[in-house]
C-alpha cells in the first residue's frame, strides 16, 4: 500500500518520547553526539514520501516511512561510513539511538532488504547497472607506458570537438536519466535550502568548478563464462561473458600513478561556496578523459537545474579545448579554462604580429608587446609594443588589438594576467576539496557495491551529508539554542 505521509514536526515528537522513554527525561549527551542530533533534528526530508509516492502499490502491507529509511542511510553515513549496510543493521540493534534518530523504534529495525527495496524506487531502470552485464568478451590490450605524474589520460584526436558537435545540434533534446529521481529530490529539498541560506554563493549567477576523481570499485575486471566451452576442452570461445560491474573499466589515476578499475566521477561544485558544496554528480567509465566528461556533464546540468543560473565554469588545464569554449559560450557561461601549452611555437596572424601560447602578441621584432587598456565600446583589448623598440615608427609604438570573438580560449572575456582572473580562478579547488571530503572524510571507496544504483546512492547520500554539514556550521549558534529542547537537562 502507499506509504504514510509523516510531517517533521511528528518524526521531531517521536524522536523526543523515544529518547525519554529509553533513557529518561534527564539524558544526557556528550558533545560529540550533538552534532548529528541536531542535523537529524532540522533536516526536514519528510518530500521523499510524497515523491516516491507513486511508485508504491495500492494494496499490500504498510511499507516502512520512507523519510526514516533515507534519514537511518545518512545517519548510517554520517557515523560508519566505511562498514557496510549489513553491519549497519547490527549497529542499530546495539546502539539505540542511532536506530532513534533514524526514525524506528529500538524493537522494530528494518532488515537490510528493506533497505535495498528502497533505493531500487530511487532508481527508475529496470535493471540496477545501465549497460547489459552481458558482454562480449574484453581483448587484452597491450600495457601502455605510465603517464607522467599529473598527466592525464591520453585522448583521441578531435573526441571533444565531435561531441560538442553532435550535442549542439541536439541541445534542446532531454534525455531522462537514472540518477535523475535522486537530483530531483537533492535539488528540491537540498540544494534549495542551502541556496536559501546562501551557501552556494549567488545563485542568480552561479560560478561552478567542475573536477574528475578516479573512483575505486575493484581489484580487477570481475567476470564469468555464460557458456560450457571450457568444460568441452575450447579454450578459446567468442561467448559474452557475465560482468559484475559492466559499467566500469580500466583508468589511469594521474595522482597515485597507477591504473585502476572503476568509474569516473565528474563533480560539479559551487565554487563560490564558502563550504564547497557539491551541486551535481555523473558517473563516467574510468578510461573517460575529463573534458569529454565537462561536455556531457554540462548539457546535463543546464537542463536539470532550476535553482539559479550557471555564469561561470572554473576548470583546470585538462579542459583546455576550443571545443569546450564553444560550448560554454553557447549556453551563455563564461569560461575560466587554464591554459595547457601543448605547443611552443607562436601563431601567425594576418599581420606581421604573432600570438605566443599564453596568448601574447609578438612584435616583428619578437618582444612581447604589453597590455594598454581595453576598448569597451569595440570590445577588443589594446596592445602596445615600447617606443624603444624599434618595430615601429610611431613615436607611441606599435599597437595591436585582440578579440575574444577571434579566439576565445587565447583571449578570454577576463583577462588571464588580471587580478579579476586569479581571484576567481583561485576559487577552481573548490571542486579538490569536494572530492577529498567525499573520498577522505566520508569513505567513498570504502562503498563494497557491484551496481552503479548503490555507487549513485552512496554519493547522493554523502552530498546530502556535507551539505547538512554546512547548514549546522553556518548556524551553529542557533542550533545550539535547541539543544534544551530535546534534551532538558541540557539547559
Amino acid at each position: 500500500m502507499k506509504p504514510t505521509f509523516i510531517p517533521h514536526t511528528d518524526y521531531q515528537q517521536f524522536v523526543m518520547e523515544q529518547l525519554h522513554a529509553r533513557y529518561g527525561r534527564a539524558i544526557l549527551f556528550v558533545n560529540a553526539d550533538w552534532p548529528l542530533i541536531l542535523k537529524c533534528w532540522q533536516a526536514d526530508l519528510s518530500g521523499i514520501t510524497t515523491q516516491l509516492r507513486a511508485t508504491y502499490s495500492n494494496r499490500g502491507p504498510e511499507p516502512r516511512d520512507p523519510a526514516s529509511m533515507l534519514r537511518s542511510y545518512l545517519v548510517y553515513l554520517f557515523t560508519n561510513p566505511e562498514k557496510g549496510l549489513t553491519e549497519w543493521v547490527n549497529i542499530m540493534m546495539r546502539t539505540p539511538i542511532y536506530a532513534i534518530l533514524s526514525g524506528f523504534s529500538p524493537d522494530d529495525i528494518p532488515g537490510l532488504g528493506t533497505f535495498y527495496d528502497f533505493f531500487r524506487r530511487l532508481w527508475p531502470m529496470a535493471d540496477k547497472n545501465i549497460k547489459p552485464n552481458k558482454q562480449p568478451k574484453k581483448k587484452k590490450k597491450k600495457q601502455k607506458p605510465k603517464n607522467k605524474k599529473g598527466e592525464k589520460t591520453p585522448m583521441r584526436p578531435g573526441r571533444v570537438q565531435r561531441l560538442v558537435t553532435f550535442l549542439l545540434r541536439y541541445m534542446d533534446v532531454h534525455v531522462e536519466l537514472p540518477g535523475d529521481r535522486l537530483f530531483h529530490f537533492f535539488e528540491t529539498n537540498i540544494l534549495s535550502v542551502s541556496k536559501e541560506l546562501g551557501l552556494l554563493g549567488d545563485a542568480d549567477h552561479l560560478s561552478v568548478a567542475g573536477d574528475g576523481t578516479p573512483l575505486v570499485t575493484q581489484a580487477y575486471r570481475r567476470s564469468k563464462a555464460t557458456c560450457d566451452c571450457r568444460a568441452r576442452g575450447i579454450t578459446e570461445c567468442n561467448h559474452h561473458r557475465y560482468y559484475s560491474q559492466p559499467d566500469c573499466d580500466a583508468g589511469w589515476d594521474s595522482s597515485r600513478e597507477c591504473y585502476f578499475n572503476g568509474y569516473h566521477l565528474y563533480m560539479f561544485t559551487a565554487a563560490d561556496s564558502p563550504y564547497d558544496l557539491p551541486v551535481y554528480p555523473r558517473l563516467q567509465p574510468a578510461s573517460r578523459h575529463d573534458a569529454v566528461s565537462l561536455v556531457a556533464s554540462s548539457v546535463e546540468f543546464q537542463q536539470r537545474f532550476t535553482l539559479g543560473t550557471t555564469r561561470r565554469m572554473i576548470l583546470d588545464a585538462a579542459h583546455d579545448a576550443h571545443a569546450i569554449y564553444e560550448l560554454l559560450i553557447h549556453q551563455e557561461i563564461e569560461p575560466f579554462i587554464d591554459l595547457n601549452n601543448r605547443s611552443k611555437k607562436n601563431i601567425e596572424t594576418d599581420s606581421d604580429i604573432q600570438i605566443s601560447p599564453e596568448g601574447i602578441p609578438i612584435c616583428p621584432k619578437g618582444n612581447e608587446m604589453k597590455p594598454n587598456g581595453y576598448d569597451k565600446a569595440r570590445h577588443r583589448r589594446k596592445w602596445r609594443c615600447s617606443p624603444n623598440c624599434v618595430c615601429s615608427d610611431a613615436k607611441y609604438g606599435r599597437t595591436y588589438y585582440t578579440r575574444t570573438q577571434d579566439d576565445p580560449r587565447l583571449f578570454p572575456n577576463t583577462p588571464r594576467d588580471s587580478k579579476a582572473w586569479e581571484l576567481i580562478y583561485n576559487t577552481r579547488t573548490s571542486s579538490e576539496r569536494t572530492n577529498k571530503r567525499e573520498k577522505v572524510d566520508y569513505h567513498l571507496e570504502s562503498g563494497r557495491h557491484r551496481s552503479t544504483m548503490m555507487w549513485y546512492m552512496r554519493i547522493y547520500g554523502i552530498m546530502i551529508c556535507q551539505h547538512l554539514d554546512a547548514w549546522h556550521a553556518s548556524q551553529k549558534g542557533e542550533w545550539d539554542l535547541l539543544k534544551k529542547d530535546i534534551c532538558p537537562a541540557a539547559a
